[in-house]
């Protein structure tokens, strides 16, 4: 095939803009607003842009109005200056000649063969000097590397990956709880209860870890490991730490050697410092007694004191915590946002404290918080002990009662509020009055359902006409709760461990009660968690008419998978025999046989 020839020589220079004043105006307008960081410096660009490609000279501002991305304030600009030439150059001055054309093009041409030539002398130093700065600029701004700030979320997630990591036999990673629990010691904020008025906590940094790859998250539930870069960046920030530890060691260490220096002794106070004493051993002997009354109980349980973050082993001595109402954020927000919001303005007004936050289930329950003081240089104090009282409540009302039957919420609330580990379940039900009569289901089907609450399931039910009379009820239960908890030292128990809530009387009568931590007791209670094959199966039996909460757990007791029921239908010699399988399993407190 014919190839076209090559045209060899110089190539044309492009014609310049036939308005060169303009032009050099806003390229002046353009780098001063580019030297204070102003963002006018791109509407400058964009007006430069337009102005080069028009290609037909303009008399005034007024006219570079028809050019795109040319304002009124752009143009009345250019009209000042341009008085401006004509009062120091004379009225005749031109702004677009062809010679300052010309020139401008010679100009450029020149500067194009410039720079084919290789720079001499002072002008090559220099243009390599500036490249080299621009190269260092460009460099800094690639590698600058993500630090989190000290205190923070990723910070502490970081380091608690770090140095589980570096134990000897560790598993490489760690569960969300665990992590969470473990990782509240190096972080001023919660992880799990956000600040008032946001909806973050120290966790959502986790998601910002994982996008600079510092973090992997794998399995389900989720395991979370630290990548190479995580690793190297861990490990600084724990050398940095540990620096840190060591100068405060021993800035404290000289602040004791120089206490302990010997000094003028004024023999005029020891009169004062014997009184002193005196006073100090009474006060101390006083307090020691009342500790070891309280304590007496638990030094047969070998207990610890209630420093440990993570809620385990742990107990709170009378005086030392708050009962707080714990409000699940939905029971205030969304839906008819105006009769939940009153709710809250009535607990305020009744002087209930109260605590807004995500509750996986029930919608109100109440916590023993422990009384922590602010630490001295630290923003936020540090996050107390948090054990769960034994009652909870779920609120309904009569329309939202009638829809959660209609969708099968009904029996599967039941079901997580008796499996929540809290032995005090209430079911707080709001008439709706007049409205009650416009349901989908007739009234009587919803008060057997009430009634069957109250009697099948074992559930305490409390009825309240309205929101004033709920909110009523939830400030006198947390009164009593208050004058109940008084004098009792609160043990923190684990949730795998069995617990009978019948000899809580007896507990309490000896001034001692166990409970369960807050963040152990929400992750259990978490909906659509991972679930055993066993769990699978009660939820597929409750699925079956007339198979309660208390029918389902007395056939697991028997029949833990449906592979083991199948098989002692397959023993079975004849239909008969196989419909009376079930038959002579009993179940609830009267031992009922299942019919």
């Amino acid at each position: 095939m014919p190839t076209d020839p090559v045209r060899l020589g110089r190539k044309r220079p492009v014609p310049s803009c036939p308005n060169p004043l303009f032009l050099q105006w806003l390229t002046e307008l353009r780098d001063h607003a580019k030297e204070k960081g102003l963002k006018t410096q791109y509407v400058y660009q964009k007006a430069i842009n337009s102005l080069k490609r028009y290609p037909l000279p303009l008399k005034n501002g007024k006219e570079a109005k028809i050019l795109q991305n040319f304002g009124d304030g752009i143009c009345k600009i250019l009209d000042e200056r341009l008085q401006k030439h004509y009062r120091e150059n004379g009225s005749d001055a031109p702004i677009h000649l062809a010679t300052s054309c010309q020139k401008s093009n010679m100009a450029s041409s020149k500067q194009m063969e410039e720079h084919h030539k290789e720079p001499s002398g002072n002008d090559g130093e220099l243009m390599k000097q500036r490249q080299k700065s621009v190269r260092k600029e460009e460099a800094t701004k690639k590698k600058r590397e993500y630090v989190p700030q000290k205190r923070s979320g990723g910070y502490a997630v970081l380091l608690t990956l770090y140095r589980h990591a570096q134990m000897p036999g560790s598993k490489g990673f760690m569960f969300r709880n665990e992590l969470q629990t473990e990782a509240q010691l190096l972080c001023d904020k919660s992880f799990t209860v956000p600040d008032l008025g946001s909806k973050y906590t120290a966790w959502s940094s986790v998601s910002t870890l994982i996008q600079k790859d510092l973090l992997v998250k794998t399995h389900s539930p989720a395991r979370y490991s630290l990548t190479e870069q995580g690793l190297a960046l861990a490990e600084k920030l724990d050398s940095k730490e540990s620096g840190m530890d060591k100068e405060q060691a021993e800035e404290k260490s000289e602040e004791e050697i120089s206490g302990h220096r010997p000094g003028v002794v004024d023999l005029t106070l020891e009169e004062e410092e014997d009184e002193e004493k005196g006073e100090k051993e009474s006060c101390s002997s006083k307090s020691s007694e009342r500790i070891t009354t309280a304590l007496s109980v638990n030094q047969a349980k070998n207990l610890a004191p209630a420093s440990d973050a993570t809620g385990k082993g742990c107990y709170l001595l009378p005086g030392f915590y708050d009962i707080v109402l714990c409000v699940d954020f939905i029971e205030t927000t969304g839906g008819s946002s105006g009769r939940k919001q009153e709710l809250v303005k009535e607990l305020q007004r009744n002087g209930v404290t109260f605590d807004i936050r995500k509750l996986n289930v029930g919608d109100f329950l109440w916590v023993a918080r422990e009384k922590v003081a602010p630490v001295p240089g630290q923003l936020r104090p540090p996050v107390g002990t948090e054990l769960v009282l034994d009652y909870i409540i779920e609120r309904k009302r009569m329309d939202d009662l009638c829809g959660s039957i209609i969708d099968g919420r009904f029996r599967e609330q039941k079901f997580r509020l008796k499996r929540c580990g809290l032995c005090k379940p209430i079911y707080l039900v709001e008439e709706c009055g007049s409205a009650a009569a416009h349901l989908s289901l007739p009234e009587s089907t919803l008060q057997q359902a009430i009634v069957n609450t109250q009697v099948v399931d074992g559930f305490f039910v409390k009825r309240v006409q309205d929101v004033k009379e709920s909110a009523a009820y939830l400030t006198i239960m947390t009164r009593y709760l208050q004058k109940l908890y008084q004098n009792c030292t609160l043990i923190c128990r684990s949730r795998e461990l069995e617990w009978d809530g019948e000899n809580e009387r007896e507990e309490t009568e000896n001034l001692s009660c166990s409970l369960m931590s807050f963040t152990e007791f929400n992750h259990g209670a978490i909906k659509n968690k991972c679930q055993t094959v066993r769990e699978v199966f009660a939820r597929q039996l409750m699925q079956i008419s007339g198979i309660s909460g208390d029918k389902a757990a007395a056939v697991l007791e028997h029949y833990s998978t449906v592979s083991s029921l199948l098989k002692a239908y397959d023993q079975c010699s004849s239909e008969t025999e196989k419909e009376k399988l079930l038959s002579s399993i009993k179940y609830g407190k009267l031992k009922s046989c299942i019919q």
